[in-house]
């Protein structure tokens, strides 16, 4: 039996390179998507060495477009969607028009068919699932007003580009006069088709979904079996993706979106979450790999001026509409520019587009190769644009300070299990600290019980600054993973080294890796609890 197949090629190779490239571009202090960028770059048809397998690289990215669209779901209600639809809806559809018009320009003046152009414009205007939700979760903004309406923004594009994946075909005949007869009825059918698919799915879900998925989650809880119930939530943002993209031409997206929705609604939603994470993590980082991939490098010299003002449409032209759009609707600024830089880049929409008005006739190879590379060149610049605009906007709650004072205070990261414990008895003790916690909902429960909270990472200077780590005279690292605490104490200690740090591990080897970092005090779990049976059984 050979060991070496194309799918475990492609895999092995997609890790490893966006691994290396990911570490190198983070050591430049760089996003990472960058690195997996040039990973797919380097692995790619378009030069040397080794090359993957692009269809089935494509393949795997759309599963990591399911379950990061699955796990939005699971924080995201249907109340929420319904809150920003006034935005959303109109906003949404005015962008895409605006963008669509910008590129029918640009293929007008190359001198390219008014159908290609419609093509070509529509693939410039619709943003990436997978960019955009990377973007706001690295700001902790998805739970944020601007985040919620960012996401009902890209749910609304996401309808629109399956109603544009369904007409287009019919479309291009009317308009090469190969359905004449048929006219607008030609048109209609679909369209309608489109529409009462889409409402069947959404009432299938909201009738039978939110009876049926909460129902088979919860046995599988009382089954005990941890892994029956990983197994159980893969299955079911899997199975809800396939099953409404075959039965109901939805996308794979929307349709993990909306179990995820349905799920979130549960008390298991925090569960089902942590669950998928690293499934989740991992296939993403192959969705931008797969990316990289179509990159041919040979546009940049062949094509520049176009590319350039492809580039100018999705990042600046977007950027206007979506601004003075959001602006025009009332909403402030911080807002109108996070929603802005968020939609500044393409993605996987835009490929499958591409591909169908290649597929089409109607669409020009050139037009297609100027859609990959905006939208490598567009994914590349987006994290630096993104954070630019994030820094710009510090009144967001995420980022604000404690309301006590803040002078030698006590730092407990993290409010799982065992954090919760420690704020409890913090509070009993009326000591006086700050919450950090990276979990919208953790965040919340600590929020709720009346703690001072900063939402964001303990391993960004900004959010430790915010949680006033100079002025602080203790850290207690509550989270579960020893060397993610050990890299908190290091950044920790540099803007503090008076810092006094306790943090906790789960081995041995977490142990021995904290403590050479100069750790004072490491609580390994089994340890205490050994030492604490042993002495009672001492005192029996």
């Amino acid at each position: 039996m050979p060991h070496h197949t194309p799918l475990i090629g492609t895999i092995v190779a997609g890790l490893v390179v966006a691994f290396v490239m990911g570490a190198i571009a983070h050591r430049l202090k760089l996003s990472p998507l960058v690195g997996y960028l040039m990973a797919g770059i380097i692995v790619g048809p378009f030069t040397p060495g080794f090359v993957a397998d692009a269809g089935l690289a494509n393949e795997l990215a759309e599963i990591g477009v399911i379950l990061l669209m699955f796990g939005v779901g699971l924080h995201f209600s249907l109340r929420d969607l319904l809150s920003v639809k006034n935005i959303a809806v109109p906003g949404a559809i005015g962008q895409i028009t605006v963008a669509t018009l910008m590129g029918m320009g640009l293929a007008y003046y190359m001198g390219w068919p008014v159908m290609g152009g419609l093509v070509f414009g529509l693939a410039l205007s619709v943003a990436s699932t997978v960019v955009l939700l990377r973007a706001l979760q690295g700001a902790n903004l998805v739970e944020t007003r601007r985040g919620r309406i960012a996401v009902g923004w890209l749910i609304v594009e996401d309808l629109v580009m399956v109603l544009a994946l369904v007409l287009l075909p019919a479309l291009a005949g009317v308009m090469n006069n190969a359905d004449a007869a048929g006219g607008a009825g030609s048109l209609l059918a679909p369209l309608l088709g489109t529409l009462l698919k889409v409402a069947g799915f959404v009432a299938l879900m909201l009738i039978v979904g939110r009876r049926v998925i909460p129902w088979a989650l919860h046995w599988v809880v009382h089954s005990g079996s941890r892994e029956l119930f990983r197994l159980a939530v893969l299955a079911i943002a899997l199975g809800v993706a396939f099953g409404a993209a075959v039965a109901f031409d939805v996308s794979f997206a929307l349709g993990a979106f909306f179990a995820g929705m349905i799920l979130g609604e549960t008390p298991l939603s925090r569960r089902a979450t942590e669950e998928t994470l690293p499934l989740r993590d991992a296939f993403a980082v192959l969705f931008f790999v797969s990316v990289g991939m179509l990159f041919n490098p040979s546009v940049l010299v062949e094509q520049p001026l176009p590319l350039l003002a492809t580039v100018a449409i999705i990042i600046v032209g977007k950027s206007i509409a979506a601004f003075a759009i959001v602006r025009a609707f009332g909403h402030p600024g911080d807002t109108a520019l996070t929603i802005a830089a968020s939609l500044a880049q393409i993605g996987e929409f835009s490929f499958i587009l591409a591909s169908l008005g290649t597929g089409l006739g109607v669409l020009p190879a050139e037009g297609r190769d100027l859609i990959l590379a905006g939208a490598i060149v567009s994914i590349f610049l987006n994290p630096l644009i993104f954070s630019l605009i994030v820094r710009s906007n510090r009144r967001e709650e995420a980022e604000k300070p404690p309301e006590q004072p803040r002078m030698g205070h006590v730092i407990l990261v993290g409010y799982g299990r065992v954090g919760k414990l420690i704020g409890q008895r913090l509070a009993e003790r009326k000591a006086h600290f700050v919450v950090m916690e990276t979990d919208p909902d953790r965040a919340e429960e600590a929020e709720e019980a009346g703690l001072s909270v900063v939402r964001g990472s303990a391993l960004e200077d900004r959010h430790l600054i915010a949680a006033g780590i100079r002025e602080a005279r203790r850290m207690l690292i509550a989270v579960p993973e020893g060397f993610e605490g050990g890299a908190i104490h290091e950044h920790a200690r540099h803007l503090n080294p008076d810092l006094q740090v306790i943090a906790r591990a789960h081995s041995d080897a977490e142990v021995a890796h904290l403590e050479g970092l100069g750790v004072p005090h490491v609580v390994m779990g089994e340890r205490e609890l050994a030492a604490r049976m042993l002495a009672l059984c001492g005192a029996g």
